[in-house]
């Protein structure tokens, strides 16, 4: 069931935020965290870059290196197996490496609908853990600090780690809170049952059964556990992965998760279109779905969501409530980042009972 869109514009290109350095091009600003943030709602946005040179033969693999920053390895061609249009295999060795890398950089949008300013804010990479890029942050506002998880990709694999902020100009790191391959973890904006709780999505190197998404319990938000099955994809939209997409707000019923569903590639490179779904969970139990969309609310339509670095994604990252529902905000074709408003009859009303 495809949702109407109250409201849909196209917030931020590539074209709109500066390279880290002059040799290096911005093939992505997309997957925003996003929270009202006082009296205007601010955006965290991953910035994916690659090197402008082209060498006849050989294909630029960007790090971040302690000593050195930003960095390039120079990789011949004939070392290399393209997998689609983000990662390459070493031939060697069957070993992947990404094709840019990524940075976060501070947005603000005043009302929530448009840009306001580009600030040179960022939150690099840092660390061993975080050399090939840092990726799609998710905010949730817990007791007035804005703490937010993200991606931390290295040759360790992809995890996730968490910081926080009261400002958005500087940050403090917390470190690896789910080790890879984990992502899409969103953290839930108040104590259940006395913990902390979070959505993740295990990525296992076995597919013994369907993609998931699981839920967590923390004392401290450092230290998780308590871990259970919550969602495994069932529609065709969602056959190739899940996971959570905005933090849960709270609504009357209980806990309102919009996440997205990926169907799987049919044919080699490419990857596979994302949608977006909704879960109802309950309110002192967030690790029971008590109702679901039975079919994606929202697909790539928009010229924007179908052409771009990965073609057909809308991959939502962020929520805000607004006065007719609420605004959401996502990456699209791993390229920009958009908004679209769902009114709250609509959402709630597309939720059937399981």
């Amino acid at each position: 069931m495809i949702l109407p869109r109250l409201f849909q514009k196209l917030l931020l290109t590539p074209a709109d935020v500066p390279p880290s350095r002059d040799d290096f091009e911005v093939v992505g600003a997309f997957n925003p965290g996003v929270v009202r943030a006082g009296d205007e709602v601010v955006m965290l946005v991953r910035v994916a870059e690659r090197p402008r040179e082209v060498r006849v033969g050989f294909t630029p693999l960007p790090r971040w290196d302690s000593d050195e920053g930003l960095t390039v390895d120079w990789t011949s061609d004939a070392r290399l197996r393209p997998i689609d249009p983000r990662v390459v295999e070493r031939v060697a060795d069957g070993l992947v490496r990404l094709t840019f890398t990524s940075h976060l950089r501070v947005v603000r949008l005043g009302d929530g609908r448009s840009v306001r300013a580009v600030e040179p804010v960022r939150f690099l990479p840092e660390g061993p853990m975080e050399e090939f890029g840092v990726e799609d942050p998710r905010i949730t506002e817990i007791d007035g600090r804005y703490y937010f998880t993200y991606v931390s990709v290295s040759r360790h694999g992809a995890c996730t780690s968490l910081a926080s902020t009261t400002d958005f100009r500087s940050f403090e790191r917390h470190g690896v809170i789910f080790p890879s391959e984990n992502k899409d973890v969103v953290l839930f904006p108040e104590k259940i049952g006395g913990a902390f709780a979070a959505i993740h999505r295990p990525n296992p190197a076995t597919p013994f059964n369907r993609p998931e998404m699981w839920t967590a319990s923390s004392p401290d938000l450092r230290r998780w556990g308590g871990h259970a099955c919550l969602h495994g994809g069932g529609g065709a939209w969602e056959t190739g992965r899940v996971g959570a997409g905005a933090p849960p707000v709270r609504v009357p019923d209980g806990w309102l998760e919009i996440y997205h569903g990926n169907r799987r590639p049919t044919k080699l490179g490419e990857v596979g279109a994302y949608s977006t779904g909704a879960l109802l969970l309950a309110a002192d139990d967030p690790s029971r779905v008590l109702a679901r969309t039975t079919d994606s609310i929202m697909e790539p339509t928009a010229d924007f969501e179908r052409r771009g670095f990965v073609p057909d994604v809308v991959f939502a990252t962020g929520i805000v409530e607004s006065e007719a529902g609420w605004l959401v905000y996502y990456g699209a074709a791993d390229s920009s980042s958009a908004v679209v408003e769902f009114a709250r009859e609509d959402l709630l009303g597309a939720l059937a009972t399981v």
